[in-house]
């Protein structure tokens, strides 16, 4: 049986454990003390209550999650229904709105008799339809970015800016000046698979119930004895149809295959013979740092509770600036609570002390064209050299793309996902 390494613990790595194990004498390495990655369920004790708060990954939909959707049945786990819903709330004019419902739209009264509020809700109507059509034709234009497509079509600022690039920003992370750069293609293909340009018929939103860790013990039953935590690898090189791995302690273990299940740029700085086509298209995806504060302060919501979203966009004057996103996890997750729990990205000094209950940090790829045209070569390094590559980084930045790589690498070396 060959030996293959599995570098990473998030979904990617575990879904090519969970495939492959059967088929080949697999080992798992993770440098952190726990398995996961971005699947980060923490418990915390309010006034002598126990919840388990998400502050990763989140939710999932029935339209656009099918791998993930059918791991969960393959493992067993059930979903919970949800609520997605997008508020915007400018720190400096006070302006603020929930697109979830008539009433959520108007929370904020005065939004009534504001005729660039209407223009909005008119130019929304406008841009769905110009990306609608865009799809269906096929009509991009080559390296076109959003913020190209915005200004050729004339939307004026107060669109941009309190709508469609803050939505794009809390999708991934990012800051609004990085979603101008985002290829039109990528985003509209994105906006439309996920119902984003329809104001009806959208996908259902779930969360995992009891928190999203709840499938990482199902899912790695069989080879949990196979993972090593707390694993520092100094470097990976590929002779002689064999992979060696050296370790920070010095040590060397060998392998037929490797597969790398972290983060480009993580395993780029890993490989001590990369080539020149793994250093291009690994070293042009870039990624961006964001904070996440776990919370009960609800001074990062919306003012007016009925405006109060899902997802929660405070906007500011700095476009440089990562989203500065809070995720509202009482309406997310369902729970029942006096207490608010909130999830803040990139923004702890707006956050009352008293009021942390954890902090973290977590890396996101940027998708711009660099990273874009990037993807598109994946066939170029994938599979030679006796490497794999998988995660998130080579679809959308998701969960679901997290799975979809390694179904990709399992399929690669034989192992069908059914």
């Amino acid at each position: 049986m060959k030996k293959i390494a599995i570098i990473g613990t998030g979904v990617s790595g575990l879904t090519c454990g969970h495939l492959l194990h059967k088929h080949y004498d697999v080992t798992i390495f993770e440098k952190n003390d726990y398995i996961g990655g971005h699947t980060a369920t923490v418990d915390v004790d309010v006034s002598g209550i126990k919840y388990a708060i998400d502050t990763g990954f989140i939710v999932f939909n029935d339209r656009t999650y099918p791998y993930f959707e059918k791991l969960l049945k393959r493992i067993g786990v059930n979903k919970q229904k949800t609520e997605m819903s997008f508020s915007v709330h400018n720190e400096a004019t006070g302006f603020e709105y929930n697109g979830h419902t008539f009433t959520s739209l108007f929370a904020q009264r005065r939004n009534i008799f504001r005729p660039k509020f209407w223009r909005l809700l008119y130019d929304i109507v406008r841009f769905n339809k110009l990306c609608k059509a865009m799809h269906e034709k096929g009509d991009y234009q080559s390296e076109q970015s959003l913020g190209q497509l915005l200004n050729d079509n004339q939307f004026n600022d107060f669109f941009k800016y309190h709508y469609i690039l803050p939505m794009g920003a809390a999708i991934w992370s990012t800051s609004i000046k990085e979603m101008e750069n985002v290829g039109v293609e990528f985003f509209v293909k994105f906006f439309f698979n996920h119902g984003l340009l329809d104001v009806t018929n959208r996908p259902q939103w779930y969360v995992v119930p009891g928190g999203s860790r709840q499938y990482i013990k199902p899912l790695i039953r069989g080879f949990a004895d196979k993972i090593n935590l707390n694993t520092n690898i100094k470097s990976v090189t590929r002779q002689n149809d064999e992979v060696t791995i050296e370790f920070a302690n010095g040590e060397q273990s060998k392998f037929d295959k490797v597969i790398f299940a972290c983060h480009s740029d993580q395993a780029l700085a890993l490989l001590g013979d990369a080539t020149e086509q793994e250093k291009s298209v690994l070293g042009a995806i870039a990624y961006t740092e964001n904070s996440v504060v776990l919370h009960t302060d609800t001074n990062l919501l919306p003012d007016r509770k009925a405006a109060w979203a899902s997802w929660n966009y405070l906007l500011n004057n700095n476009t440089d600036k990562a989203a500065v996103v809070t995720y509202q996890m009482n309406i997310l997750q369902g729970i029942q609570s006096d207490t608010q729990f909130c999830v803040t990205l990139n923004h702890i000094e707006g956050i009352s002390q008293s009021k942390i209950l954890r902090e973290f940090t977590y890396h996101h790829p940027v998708f711009n064209q660099e990273s874009i045209a990037a993807q598109k070569l994946k066939h170029s390094i994938d599979g030679n050299n006796n490497s794999y590559f998988c995660g998130a980084y080579w679809y959308n930045g998701f969960h679901e793309d997290g799975v979809h790589s390694g179904v990709d690498v399992a399929k690669q070396l034989g192992v069908e996902f059914d």
